[in-house]
């Protein structure tokens, strides 16, 4: 998918980009696999505010996404392209030989009229599932389970993908695209092939109204609040954050503080951290 650029005939045209959409190729979704989204603006059951900048947007439909891939050797053909306004990557409307139709993630190179297959007699190639013991160590893959029977969880951003590392025993390892390795049940299921929509990395806002369209409202830096607002608020100009860290407006650390639990019971399972350490 490629990037389009704009005329300079406002400022804040002059840097924006977007996504030309040239990989669309089905412009209304399958009503069949549409569900109401309702609007929270980031507040809980009792109406306080739990998620800040939340709020607004326009309004979207959540599509029903198959990340279990299931439906074992029934061949399906891809019908169309499509734009999801709630992830990065675009996906794709298949159609099963016995007629039932499924939203997929759509992987790079996937066009109108190919066929996909789930299961283990599947072949390796591009959108394809199957589980990670058929798969031949090389492989880029994506909409990997972290469960068996739970349906993809890792790897499912526009442009992604994990590379398949190694097989032994009952695990598969897997490069993530974070640098973190990692086993994974070797019964677990993915599909073949990067995420589509690879240029999404590339798109620049241009401007402040962009992100109120996508339902994110303004951020106010810490150090230019007041004390009673913020740990980093006060003083007279600019001030320096005057304590050992950078901290949260509740007074909890932030910025770079590790929060994974030390003894999560899948650190066996990580062979090392995308920060190079190993897990101790």
């Amino acid at each position: 998918m490629g990037i389009k650029t704009y005329n300079p005939y406002t400022p804040s045209r002059r840097n924006m980009t977007g996504s030309d959409f040239s990989e669309i190729t089905k412009k209304t979704p399958e009503k069949s696999l549409l569900a109401s989204k309702k609007k929270t603006a980031g507040r809980n059951n009792q109406g306080k505010i739990t998620v800040r900048h939340h709020g607004g947007g326009n309004r979207q439909k959540y599509r029903i996404i198959d990340f279990k891939r299931y439906k074992d050797g029934v061949p399906a053909t891809v019908m169309g392209i499509e734009y999801d306004p709630n992830r990065t990557a675009n996906i794709a409307l298949i159609c099963y030989a016995d007629g039932e139709k499924a939203y997929i993630i759509a992987p790079d190179g996937l066009k109108d009229g190919m066929k996909v297959m789930n299961g283990p007699e599947a072949e390796v190639r591009i959108g394809n599932c199957l589980p990670l013991e058929n798969i031949p160590v090389g492989t880029q893959i994506h909409n990997i389970e972290l469960y068996p029977g739970k349906g993809g969880q890792l790897v499912r951003s526009a442009g992604n993908s994990a590379q398949l590392m190694a097989k032994e025993g009952k695990y598969a390892t897997l490069r993530l695209p974070s640098g973190e390795m990692r086993m994974v049940p070797i019964v677990c299921r993915a599909t073949v092939g990067v995420v589509g929509n690879t240029d999404h990395n590339l798109i620049n806002i241009g401007k402040a109204g962009r992100k109120r369209h996508m339902g994110i409202r303004p951020t106010v830096r810490g150090s230019v609040m007041n004390p009673n607002d913020h740990p980093h608020g006060g003083g007279e100009g600019r001030a320096p954050i005057g304590r050992p860290g950078p901290s949260t407006p509740w007074g909890k650390p932030a910025l770079g503080l590790k929060t994974r639990k030390k003894k999560k019971a899948s650190n066996k399972l990580i062979v090392r951290r995308r920060d190079g350490r190993a897990i101790k």
